[in-house]
């Protein structure tokens, strides 16, 4: 695997780099050598988060993870992911072009797992346009965390949804 590791509000020490370059590499067992592992670690307030991003064809994997110590969160994430790899396993390579990313040791590995994926309820709701400021205010009115809109200045689908730290995100369609 090829790592990019960069730092918010701290220095990446060699002995970091080599913990998230030993953690992280445990993972390539399941991807082609030439895949790229994207490691941002940061600290917040007395939190110290790792955030790992590793694209694949068709599909991203995700995880982040904070504690009192960096060298803790980076064994949590290590563990998520893996856990994330083995869940999703059929689902990631059953496409045959999601699976040149993936090492044909993990593609043919068996793997005890409940993968299916159990849709429990459909809702349908009718949409109105709105800009996405009213869209944050009727989602707060819901409760929800977070609220599905035509945007009236885009004529496109959106998503509102809150974050950490009280503020918002907007998610637009990229086609």
């Amino acid at each position: 695997m090829r790592y990019t590791i960069t730092g918010r509000n701290l220095e990446v020490t060699p002995g970091l780099r080599s913990a998230v370059e030993e953690k992280i590499g445990k993972l390539e067992r399941y991807f082609r050598p030439d895949t790229e592992a994207i490691v941002t670690l940061s600290i917040q307030k007395d939190k110290q988060k790792i955030e790992v991003t590793i694209p694949v064809k068709g599909s991203i994997i995700r995880a982040e993870q904070a504690s009192n110590d960096m060298y803790v969160s980076i064994d949590l994430v290590q563990e998520i992911i893996e856990r994330q790899i083995k869940k999703y396993r059929k689902k990631l390579i059953d496409k045959k072009q999601n699976a040149q990313a993936f090492s044909e040791l993990f593609v043919n590995e068996e793997f005890e797992t409940n993968d299916e994926i159990n849709i429990v309820k459909t809702k349908r709701f009718g949409i109105k346009p709105m800009d996405p400021e009213e869209a944050c205010v009727q989602m707060e009115l819901l409760g929800h965390s977070f609220y599905v809109f035509l945007n009236a200045e885009t004529d496109e689908v959106n998503v509102v949804y809150k974050r950490k730290g009280h503020t918002y995100g907007l998610i637009e369609p990229e086609f």
